[in-house]
């Protein structure tokens, strides 16, 4: 068994690449199932990648292994109508569309859960975020030593869990988590005279981060038919990103925002279960995602810790599922989920770079038990088409004007067994 599994980790992460979200740059789901009921199911205990959501739901699975690869896909684009003013101390862009050439990317998730005895278990899982990942063939901001604009961000998460049934059907658990990630950016050198460090803002080849985090969880019965499920996950504290420290605030400083989730889940009969979940991230706390482009680029440096940022906001995330079993050994999940959107209109010329702009996401999903403890799942989520406008901050007023547009899809298949 732990061969099986050795190879099958091994096999996946040599093909994790540029990885990426949904509600802003976090998944809405973590796992088929998860990803299948739109991310909600913090009172529901599916999979071991399930502590991703909530710690305590390891306690009510038995030992199992659950390993998922996701083909995810979003059509990235913006729109810039209005010629430059050429005015003095005006950025003006070229007008026209232009849409982000990367397009394809694949996502693994893997979890595993053991049971110490009827009351304990600890799970081991690995996990990712992203959706800072654009790629335009087109110098937008006219750097004169690139033709191609754009960042990648890679985001991983490794996490160690202890559940425990503290009391009948009420469990306790929290995760410790160790944080990866990478980031590299080009097309960017001409915001320099605006940094306090130009040598360190633009085509440096890949920044690596490293930092430490933990989430908590309770999940319990509260009634025959009703589950109440609570999640909370600290701020990621990062290293920060050295090749990059003038161009995000806190000399490169790139930390994990904080979330928490509450969520129910009710059984209508013994073969329907809805599922609601509520979840806020909190990119307020990260200076270099919340801080805005103006008045901040105006006031201080790129690096300094008011430097200018992304601008993104606070969002609340209301997710909905539903599971039915079709026949004793196939369950069939949907799911609908809606968020606000992180960036404001007045935040649209930084956010080309990071267009994280759908708020709302439709799944489905179909689970296969097999003999001997085993299972397959798929699901497919469609994240609709939105768009975001406004005028360009470092332009004439109503000279020009910056249209965002996401829109993607992802299907995930995966594969659990027990032991």
């Amino acid at each position: 068994m732990l061969k099986r599994i050795s190879v099958i980790l091994v096999m996946l992460f040599m093909i994790g690449s540029s990885i990426h979200a949904t509600n802003g740059y976090f998944r809405h789901g973590y796992g088929v199932k998860y990803s299948a009921l739109a991310g909600a199911g913090t009172a529901l205990s599916l999979s071991s990648i399930g502590a991703a959501t909530n710690p305590a739901s390891l306690s009510f699975l038995n030992s199992r292994f659950d390993v998922s690869l996701a083909a995810f896909s979003p059509s990235r684009e913006f729109t810039i109508t209005g010629n430059p003013s050429g005015y003095p101390g005006t950025f003006g862009l070229t007008p026209g569309i232009v849409e982000s050439e990367s397009n394809f990317f694949p996502i693994p998730t893997i979890g595993l859960n053991y049971n110490l005895n009827e009351t304990m278990s600890i799970g081991l899982m690995f996990i990712a975020n992203g959706g800072m990942n654009t790629d335009y063939e087109t110098a937008i901001f006219y750097d004169p030593t690139s033709n191609e604009t754009g960042v990648n961000l890679e985001q991983m998460f490794f996490g160690a869990t202890y559940a425990i049934e503290f009391a009948e059907n009420h469990s306790f658990g929290v995760t410790a988590l160790m944080g990866y990630q990478k980031f590299a950016a080009k097309g960017t050198l001409s915001f320099a005279g605006f940094s306090s460090d130009p040598a360190n803002i633009s085509g440096n080849s890949n920044s690596t981060a490293t930092g430490f985090g933990a989430r908590f969880g309770y999940q319990g019965k509260v009634l025959p038919f009703l589950t109440f499920g609570a999640s909370y996950q600290t701020k990621v504290g990062m290293s920060e990103f050295e090749r990059y420290a003038g161009l995000f605030a806190e000399k490169g400083d790139f930390d994990v925002p904080a979330t928490w989730n509450i969520g129910v889940a009710a059984n209508a009969n013994d073969d329907l279960t809805f599922a609601l979940d509520v979840q806020q991230i909190q990119y307020s706390g990260v200076n270099s995602i919340s801080n805005p482009i103006i008045p901040n680029i105006q006031t201080a440096f790129l690096g300094n810790a008011n430097g200018a940022g992304f601008g993104w906001e606070d969002i609340m995330v209301y997710k909905f599922g539903v599971m039915y079993n079709l026949t004793s050994d196939m369950i069939l999940m949907a799911g609908y989920s809606h968020s606000d959107n992180p960036v404001a209109s007045s935040e649209v010329l930084f956010n080309i770079l990071a267009p994280g702009v759908v708020q709302d996401h439709i799944s489905i999903g179909l689970s296969k038990l097999l003999e001997g403890g085993k299972e397959i799942n798929a699901s497919f989520t469609y994240a609709l088409s939105n768009a975001v406008s406004g005028a360009n901050p470092l332009e004439a007023p109503n000279q020009q004007t910056i249209e965002l547009q996401m829109s993607q899809i992802q299907f995930e298949v995966g594969y659990a067994f027990g032991f």
